[in-house]
Order: C-alpha cells, then sequence, then structure tokens
C-alpha cells in the first residue's frame, strides 16, 4: 500500500509529574492528542511542536478524558504569558495550547463525572476556542457521523484517524477513565492504537464493540497502570510496540513499588507480546525530581517500515538499570 509518512510522538512534559500528551504528524495535518500533565507542560507541549510544524494550526485536538493529566495543558496556569509580551520571542510563558495555536476541530468525551476546577476551566477555554472559529464534537457524535463530525477523518495519502466506539461514550460509570476517547490511525494494513486511560472494563467493552486488528504501535493503557493493557485487549492487538507516558518509579499515586508506573502486571501481561517498550520519562533525585528515560519518543512509519527513535535514548525498557533494579521480565 502505497501512503505517506506518519509521525508520532510521545511527549515528555516538563516536570516530574505523569501524564499523557502525543503529537501526531501527516504531511501538513497536525494532531495532538491530551496535553497533561500539569498547567506549566503547555510550555514544552507548544515549544516541541513549533520546532516540528510547518505553521501554527492543529488540524484536529482531542481531549481523551476530563483528568488533570491529560487537559491542565489546555488550560495553563495562572500566570500565562503572552507571545507580545515575550518581545515575539518563539518561546511564549505559559500561554496555553488553545492560545498558542489555531485549533480547527476538537474532539472530547461524550461524559464525565468530573466537576474540577481544570475540568471547568478546559469546557471554558474550549469553548473560547470555538467562538473563534473551531468546530467542536464528541466522540459520540463522530462515531455516529453526526452532522459535520466524521467516524474516520482522512489525513493524507493513504492515513485516516478512526474514531472507535467506546460503550461508555454513552454509558455511565464511576471509573473516570472509561470515559476515554479511543482511536486508531490506520495507514494501510499498518495500525496505532490510543485508549487514553482506558481501564479493565472499557478495554473489555473495546474488544466487544470493535473489530480490532493487531496493532504496530499501543500507547499503554493508564500509564503502564496494573488495571489496564490487560488480556482481554493485547490477545486481539498484539502490539509490536508499545510506548508509555509516565514518569518511571514515581510514587505520585502509590508508595506500592510493584505498582509505581509502569507497574510489574503491566509488564508481565507485555511481554508476551513484545519487548519493544519505551518509556518517556523516569524519577531523579536532582532538583526537578525527573530525568529523560527515553525521552520523546519518536514512532516513524513510512513504506520502509516503522522506526523508533528517542530523544535521549533507544534503550527498551528491560535493558534498563531501572528495570533490572525493580522489575522482572516474566
Amino acid at each position: 500500500v502505497v501512503s505517506g509518512e506518519l509521525e508520532i510522538h510521545f511527549l515528555e512534559l516538563g516536570n516530574k509529574y505523569t501524564g499523557d500528551s502525543v503529537y501526531i504528524q501527516v504531511g501538513e495535518v497536525d494532531i495532538l492528542i491530551d496535553a497533561g500533565s500539569r498547567g506549566n507542560s503547555a510550555d514544552d507541549i507548544g515549544n516541541y511542536l513549533r520546532s516540528q510544524m510547518i505553521d501554527e494550526t492543529l488540524e484536529y485536538v482531542i481531549a481523551t478524558h476530563a483528568h488533570q493529566d491529560h487537559i491542565a495543558g489546555f488550560v495553563g496556569t495562572s500566570k500565562e504569558l503572552t507571545w507580545k509580551a515575550m518581545g515575539g520571542s518563539n518561546l511564549r510563558g505559559q500561554e496555553i495550547i488553545f492560545e498558542q495555536f489555531e485549533c480547527e476541530t476538537i474532539i472530547d468525551f461524550p461524559l464525565t463525572n468530573a466537576t474540577s476546577k481544570v475540568y471547568k476551566n478546559y469546557v471554558e477555554k474550549r469553548d473560547a476556542e470555538v467562538a473563534l472559529g473551531a468546530a467542536h464534537f464528541t466522540a459520540l457524535q463522530c462515531y455516529n457521523n453526526e452532522g459535520n463530525a466524521k467516524r474516520i477523518y482522512e489525513l493524507g495519502e493513504g492515513i485516516e484517524m478512526e474514531i472507535l466506539y467506546n460503550y461508555f461514550y454513552e454509558n455511565k460509570t464511576s471509573d473516570e477513565n472509561d470515559y476515554s476517547v479511543c482511536l486508531m490511525i490506520n495507514q494501510g494494513d499498518k495500525h496505532f492504537l490510543f485508549t487514553g486511560d482506558l481501564e479493565k472494563e472499557g478495554e473489555e467493552k473495546l474488544v466487544e464493540y470493535n473489530d480490532l486488528p493487531v496493532v504496530e504501535v499501543f500507547k499503554a493503557g493508564h500509564h503502564g497502570s496494573y488495571t489496564a493493557s490487560t488480556d482481554a485487549l493485547l490477545s486481539v492487538i498484539k502490539p509490536k510496540i508499545v510506548c508509555v507516558c509516565c514518569c518511571a518509579g514515581s510514587d505520585e499515586y502509590t508508595d506500592n513499588l510493584d505498582n509505581m508506573f509502569p507497574a510489574q502486571a503491566f509488564i508481565s501481561r507485555i511481554c508476551k507480546y513484545t519487548e519493544n517498550v519505551y518509556v518517556t520519562t523516569i524519577v531523579s533525585d536532582n532538583e526537578l525530581g525527573f530525568t529523560s528515560m527515553n525521552g520523546n519518543i519518536v514512532v516513524t512509519s513510512n513504506n520502509s517500515g516503522v522506526s523508533v527513535n528517542c530523544s535521549n535514548n533507544n534503550t527498551i525498557l528491560k535493558d534498563t538499570e531501572w528495570f533490572k533494579k525493580n522489575r522482572k521480565w516474566e
């Protein structure tokens, strides 16, 4: 199948907290999935995107669910600095993603239980972008091809973005993660799966309601948590490459070493399918509290195949010193 080049960038977020932000580039089409982990991540995300983009337009922005570690960069902080205030510098301070770029189409979660300030601010900033001309659809509207929303968006040269069906687009749950927008990038017979923070029940429903193929790349569910990337999903998609957006070994969410991202249970399930596991960031005793593991992970797919190149190193997870001290490949 003849197609253009596809690049998928799993970003470091400029702080010690775990979060998601994935940038996808197809020719002149730019896609941003999520903007975690904190408001000041907008700096790092924005600067990285401008180093890659031809223009300052994001054709598609996807917010998978209402948790801070996925939407904080869309909201920013109280210390926003405008581009003009920076003297025209390419470094725009803490201006939010919606203000740094023109966003043409915003796709987000149909349901949420969220009442947090960051969620309310996300809605306010999103709606302000819509008032400036952006289209806004929920993932359910996309799946149903409702109005101008589409289930499949053609990105160019044989590459498409497909919004998958999630049972929890229209059924309530107490687990906010299971509301996540799920999508597949299709490049001929190569497929790349993104499920936000979908958990066990969400993954089971995803398999039940979608005809999922074997995938080249899977963005690890819920940052490599023991509660996601379950056998029900992995046994179907059989990923060849797994990219984990997390700060490895962080006690941000738990002091149980086995359950710190990426969890031992996650490793034990993934190892049946691939050893090609990459992780963005790792905890450190430096003043920042973090450093790069692989760094920004860049997956390139074209007619020559699929390759991985990272900003820090290309060492797979099981060969790292952190892994040898803290995990088992079993």
